[in-house]
């Protein structure tokens, strides 16, 4: 069965095939996402004698939501299975269908990310990748210099500008020591967590429901990023998600890159100018009493309520989760399996050897305060990327900013 990519008006029109049903999917189009995606959806179509097909969604997660809100509030039957992003079970739960009579191997994931995805009671996504923000480094340059994987990131700070000038004054004047994600967009909250809590900062809202964002780690986190824009890494960094910087680290003209997983994959490519020359570690603490710190992301796979064919929907996403699907999508483009088995997988670990080097940092992650602040945590999400751009587009101070957020979510959360 070949996948159909179909515009999302339109599809409540189209009439299912003769002897099979049809479905739709959303799936994300960062890095080989779309076409892991497609082969897999493809493989269970030609086993069932189904069809399905691949509605295209924006790959800011912040402009996803936004699209899925709206269908969803409709009643709309365009969409059977949707990716959905770590923090969002909560936010749309209530429009999700309970997938616990369908799946029968949820003892073979791992219990955290079910427990995440359970709401209520009711298990409204299963976990189909996991994340965890990581530092991608270029192996070759940090030897040619003579200088150690940072551990803080003041020495970040300091390596990436000291290869930078070499680099440029050698003949690269594009180079550039260190890329992120800066755009005002979900991602920038990852960043910015993990900036804040491994400067002991916290993760701005406590176990208690009470909002902490005015404490010094939070500002000394603020002020370490805010004077990395324009000095090593480029004003455009402010208009940068994940593929904008990894396409600046992939063509050669960035030593450092905070990036998730799947960006190795890519930069081990056949045609990829840093095959071989990269190196995969933790984030920097912040300062010696710091901590690493690593946001937990990660996506799941839901089927609407509204799905009208809700069997074959859960079987769809059961087929996307199972041990061979993850296993092909971890070997084949990186992306992090959600069933510990695979992490002691020989033909994964060979193929990805960081998986197991770096397993503490991936189910130790730093979670976003998405649980406790519940379905207002995209009110609490937009207010801090939001906030956080402000100070490092330099239009207000790192104090100024987080008295304003401290205000305002305790506004959000009352």
């Amino acid at each position: 069965m070949k996948t159909k990519y179909l515009p999302l008006l339109g599809l409540a029109m189209l009439a299912p095939l003769a002897h099979s049903e049809t479905l739709s999917i959303s799936c994300g189009a960062v890095g080989a996402e779309l076409q892991l995606c497609k082969e897999g959806v493809d493989a269970w179509a030609a086993k069932t004698g189904n069809t399905v097909k691949l509605v295209s969604t924006p790959n800011s997660s912040t402009e996803r939501l936004s699209l899925y809100q709206q269908i969803l509030s409709a009643g709309s039957t365009d969409l059977d299975v949707m990716q959905i992003d770590v923090v969002w079970p909560g936010m749309l739960a209530s429009q999700l269908l309970d997938l616990t009579p369908y799946i029968k191997d949820q003892a073979e994931f791992f219990p955290s990310m079910i427990s995440n995805d359970t709401i209520n009671g009711k298990l409204v996504a299963m976990p189909w990748f996991t994340d965890a923000g990581l530092l991608f480094y270029r192996k070759d340059l940090l030897e040619k210099y003579k200088l150690p994987i940072p551990a803080t990131w003041s020495e970040l700070s300091q390596s990436a500008k000291v290869i930078q000038d070499g680099e440029r004054q050698a003949g690269n004047s594009q180079m550039w020591g260190y890329v992120w994600q800066g755009r005002a967009y979900e991602g920038l909250t990852c960043d910015a967590l993990e900036w804040v809590y491994s400067h002991n900062g916290g993760t701005l809202i406590n176990d208690k429901g009470e909002v902490d964002v005015t404490n010094p780690g939070v500002i000394a986190a603020l002020n370490q990023a805010k004077s990395w824009v324009n000095t090593i890494s480029p004003e455009g960094v402010l208009n940068y998600a994940e593929e904008e910087a990894r396409g600046v680290f992939q063509t050669g003209n960035a030593v450092f890159m905070r990036n998730w997983p799947y960006a190795w994959s890519l930069a081990q490519a056949s045609d990829s100018p840093i095959k071989d020359k990269v190196g995969v570690a933790p984030l920097p603490k912040g300062g010696e009493d710091g901590k690493h710190a690593a946001t937990l992301g990660g996506w799941q796979l839901a089927v609407s309520k509204y799905s009208q064919h809700p069997q074959l929907a859960a079987d769809l996403v059961s087929y996307l989760t199972s041990y061979e699907e993850q296993k092909r999508r971890a070997i084949k483009g990186t992306y992090n399996p959600t069933r510990p088995a695979l992490y002691q997988d020989a033909e994964v670990t060979t193929a990805v050897p960081f998986f197991k080097d770096l397993y503490d940092v991936f189910v130790n992650g730093v979670p976003r305060p998405s649980s406790i602040s519940g379905d207002k945590y995209g009110q609490v999400s937009n207010l801090f990327f939001n906030m956080v751009h402000v100070v490092l587009a330099d239009s207000m101070s790192p104090e100024k900013a987080a008295e304003t957020m401290q205000k305002k979510l305790e506004r959000i959360l009352r």
